[in-house]
């Protein structure tokens, strides 16, 4: 996969190096498609992710696993409204899911904006306002609950709220949604 996107993998000396390495970038260049979904074609039972957190609990996850939960995410997020361009906030800490949000959010086209979980309402009214964020997709902590909750008034362009790990009146529950959505994802074409 490497020859697809260097002109050249073997250098003589770093002088070598320097004067012939290349980076060739496909003006169509996507990570998720040409990298991660490439990477599942071939070899679908490679590890992708190792995932652990301090409460003990441990996930891994496949590059067929990665390629399957992060179309399933695409088609939630497109079912949802999302659309390329679209900016889409992420407020996971250190969550896997980020992993399959980020990746369905380059198969639409739409833009990432991760962001810290020590916002405070204030500044997520500024990010939203500034940036015209459509969706917020947050972890299921009570603090980070409450500044999305009290920032949606002043947010005219914010339209879906997502919460990983939970559920809770006016909010998607990324879950949910997840075992629904479809698992096939086209890779769109044009706008």
């Amino acid at each position: 996969m490497l020859s697809k996107f260097v002109s050249q993998t073997d250098f003589n000396s770093y002088e070598e190096f320097v004067k012939s390495f290349k980076i060739c970038v496909p003006d169509n260049f996507n990570f998720a498609y040409d990298v991660v979904d490439e990477i599942a074609s071939t070899t679908p039972e490679k590890i992708a992710i190792v995932w652990c957190n301090d409460k003990g609990e441990e996930a891994v996850f496949t590059f067929g696993q990665l390629k399957y939960y992060s179309d399933k995410t695409a088609n939630f997020f497109k079912n949802a409204g999302i659309k390329k361009g679209d900016p889409v906030m992420l407020i996971l800490k250190r969550r896997y899911e980020f992993w399959f949000c980020i990746l369905a959010l380059h198969k639409l086209g739409a833009v990432c904006i991760p962001a810290t979980h020590l916002l405070t309402s204030k500044d997520i009214i500024y990010r939203n306002n500034a940036a015209d964020i459509k969706m917020i997709v947050t972890v299921n902590e009570e603090e980070v609950i409450k500044h999305v909750e009290n920032a949606q008034e002043e947010s005219p362009t914010l339209k879906s709220k997502v919460l990983v790990g939970g559920s809770r009146d006016g909010w998607y529950n990324f879950n949910s949604e997840l075992e629904k959505a479809d698992e096939n994802f086209v890779r769109p074409t044009g706008e």
